[in-house]
């Protein structure tokens, strides 16, 4: 798959929030993997560890729902839980960071994904996220 826009595959959000650059595959309904790199000029580095900037786990976690959701592909779903959340290393400005959802089950409306952010070899967040209509 060429890389697609979030935006034509159903994201709603809209800039500064879009924190996927691009959708790289996609089985609707099942999984996607996404990408993003935070510029080293965003406005976040300014404050988050000067001198030695990392991209914040709550941006990490807020990109992971968004590739979730276009996972999903069903329109007006919303975060609703983190069931849980790790980052064992850390994501820095100017490095690309694949992000991935894969369904892990769906009960009404509600869809859980288990979640994994990558940057090269290293897992840089990983958990179980939650997402209802």
């Amino acid at each position: 798959m060429s890389p697609q826009d979030p935006i034509a595959l159903g994201l709603p959000h809209r800039e500064p929030f879009v924190f996927v650059d691009a959708v790289t595959e996609r089985v609707e309904g099942e999984r996607a993997v996404g990408v993003r790199t935070f510029a080293a000029a965003d406005e976040v580095f300014r404050g988050h560890f000067p001198g030695d900037p990392i991209v914040p786990g709550v941006l990490l976690t807020e990109a992971l729902a968004q590739v979730a959701g276009i996972a999903a592909g069903q329109p007006g779903l919303r975060l609703a839980a983190i069931k849980a959340m790790k980052f064992p290393a850390a994501a820095r400005p100017e490095e690309t960071i694949e992000l991935r959802a894969v369904k892990a089950g769906a009960v009404g409306g509600l869809w859980q994904f288990g979640v994994e952010a990558r940057v090269g070899g290293r897992v840089v967040a990983e958990g179980v996220i939650v997402l209802a209509g």
